[in-house]
């Protein structure tokens, strides 16, 4: 596929390291884990492996609040357990890529610490601190009216330092001032530094956010959450600069997860020039079944929704920009729980492959979660106290406990839906005590369906989620028409199928996927008769017809653009 750079051609895999496997017994995973896992993932097929923040953490956000880029959580292991899973992964053609959490830091970073302490203080200007405002009946309220994503006021007042600082996540994670140089000076300089390590890129979190609009801060607003931030004044030359100062000379892969970009912002994220970053992941395709109260609510998507959104992506950025395609990550529920259909294990088996094939046959690099190969599912926790994630907790805490907007039983069902603990469940990997995960009782709790959904008992079976995974990705990663091939929606308006074709130079592929768990008829006769059928997930199909959850991908190849 001629110069094609390689992050284009790859499949990547993202492992959030403490659900993944433990190897010491203490019931959270780690990296010697991941290392003992090598084997299955080469055999899987995927080429980049994404890992969460391994770095020194308090833990409050899972990692996603670090006191320190240049060490290691001690649950995780030492920086020789890192340099030996580089080592390893290498040695089998897999690559690193490390989370880049650099929007916010700890407020145990030595930077805020010292932050803190004065307003003289070389670090002040580290974050961002303001002056509170008074109220009418003279308290001290906060600069604005922005709030945390995490629930609460976005502002923190810090009696040692006598000002608010703004924090758009956690209050233990206090927001980068980014437009204080020596703040871009150490990130960049960090970055060299685990790049000279060895890693092969980043994966940047809520990287869209980094500029602010210093005018903004005594302005209220009505855009609730990080988005008041989002895709600031600075953010291009920002990007720009740290192409330059960090990325230049190295042959990695970037993508920034940009929260509320448009088609147009994304195209300069993700320029074909690569001048900022190489892909973005975009989350409107995320946003589909939220409502007034986001993403706590009933609401099932609607396929027409997903349709429109995938397809104005694939046209929006076609040769001019780079598509991540996802169906759920750490940050989302089960993608076969959320957009399939779980009520039978026929049907969870079908439906898990068909979002696989519906989803990455489209242009761009596909991102697979762990246990998304196995058609893992929500978690099912019943109870409040098995959840453990700092959002799902503080919506709980706002919506029923403070501003009884919710009642218990409701938020218990929206938890279910949409809590990110359900991505968070350990991976299963056997029918052995705690799913073969750990010896020991894992951090958070095992879905009680590891009995029959683990990795083993799919290794053994030729009709599992996880064998067809392994003929699809074989089948992604060496096709030039799913590299480079137009997108067409043959169907926008069925709420039942999914039909499209990618066609270049080098012929067409067609892409049919039925989205319920109804028979469904179509018109196949555009497919000629001399296409072959490259993957399907029930044996034998009859033209024109899609059982239950049923797909079918025909390809058509051309001879130097001729048939």
């Amino acid at each position: 596929m001629g110069n094609i750079p390689w992050w284009k051609r790859s499949v990547v895999y993202e492992i959030y390291v403490r659900s993944f496997f433990d190897s010491n017994g203490d019931g959270i995973g780690d990296l010697a884990g991941v290392t003992e896992k090598l084997d299955y993932l080469k055999d899987l097929g995927v080429d980049v492996l994404w890992l969460t923040p391994i770095y020194e953490s308090p833990g409050d956000d899972n990692g996603y609040d670090i006191s320190d880029y240049y060490s290691i959580m001690d649950l995780f292991g030492t920086m020789e357990d890192f340099k030996t899973l580089l080592t390893c992964a290498h040695e089998r053609g897999l690559r690193i890529v490390m989370d880049l959490v650099v929007n916010h830091t700890s407020d145990e970073h030595a930077w805020f610490l010292e932050s803190r302490k004065s307003a003289e203080n070389p670090y002040r200007d580290y974050y961002i601190w303001r002056d509170g405002k008074e109220a009418a009946d003279g308290e001290m309220t906060p600069p604005n009216n922005w709030s945390s994503s995490f629930s609460g006021s976005a502002w923190q007042y810090d009696s040692a330092a006598g000002q608010y600082y703004l924090h758009l996540f956690g209050r233990k994670q206090p927001d980068l001032n980014w437009d204080h140089e020596p703040v871009r000076e150490e990130i960049f300089r960090m970055m060299r530094w685990w790049l000279d390590l060895g890693i092969d890129g980043f994966r940047m979190d809520v990287i869209s956010l980094i500029s602010k609009d210093p005018g903004a801060f005594l302005r209220d607003s009505a855009i609730r959450g990080h988005s008041v931030c989002a895709n600031g004044p600075r953010i291009h030359e920002y990007l720009r600069e740290m192409r330059r100062r960090a990325l230049a000379g190295y042959d990695v892969m970037t993508v920034g997860e940009t929260p509320a970009v448009t088609i147009s912002e994304a195209k300069r994220y993700a320029a074909a020039d690569q001048s900022e970053l190489d892909m973005v992941f975009q989350f409107e395709l995320m946003d589909v079944d939220g409502g007034e109260s986001g993403k706590w609510n009933d609401t099932r998507y609607r396929l027409s929704d997903v349709k429109r959104v995938l397809g104005k992506w694939q046209k929006g950025l076609y040769g001019a920009a780079w598509n991540s395609l996802f169906w759920n990550n750490h940050d989302q529920p089960r993608a076969v729980s959320r957009f399939g259909d779980t009520s039978s294990r026929l049907f969870w088996n079908k439906s898990a492959k068909m979002l696989a094939t519906a989803l990455y046959f489209l242009q761009g690099t596909p991102y697979l979660y762990q246990g998304e190969e196995l058609g893992m599912t929500n978690a099912g926790f019943e109870s409040l106290s098995d959840y453990r994630d700092i959002e799902s907790l503080g919506a709980y805490e706002e919506l029923v406990s403070q501003k009884k907007l919710v009642s218990h039983a409701d938020m218990m069902r929206y938890l279910k839906k949409s809590s990110r603990d359900n991505a968070r469940t350990p991976m299963q990997w056997d029918d052995g005590p705690f799913a073969g995960f750990s010896r020991a009782r894992p951090w958070i709790g095992v879905n009680e369906n590891y009995t029959w959904l683990n990795a083993r008992a799919q290794a053994a079976d030729p009709d599992s989620v996880l064998h067809y995974y392994k003929r699809l990705i074989r089948i992604l990663r060496e096709d030039p028409i799913v590299c480079e091939g137009g997108y067409e929606d043959l169907d926008k308006d069925s709420e039942a199928l999914y039909l499209y074709t990618r066609n270049s130079k080098e012929g067409w592929i067609w892409v049919f996927s039925n989205f319920s768990d109804k028979e469904q008829r179509l018109d196949e006769e555009i497919v000629p008769r001399e296409a072959r059928c490259l993957i399907g997930n029930y044996d034998g199909h009859q033209r024109g017809i899609l059982r239950a959850y049923e797909c079918i991908v025909y390809e058509y190849v051309t001879i130097h653009g001729t048939a």
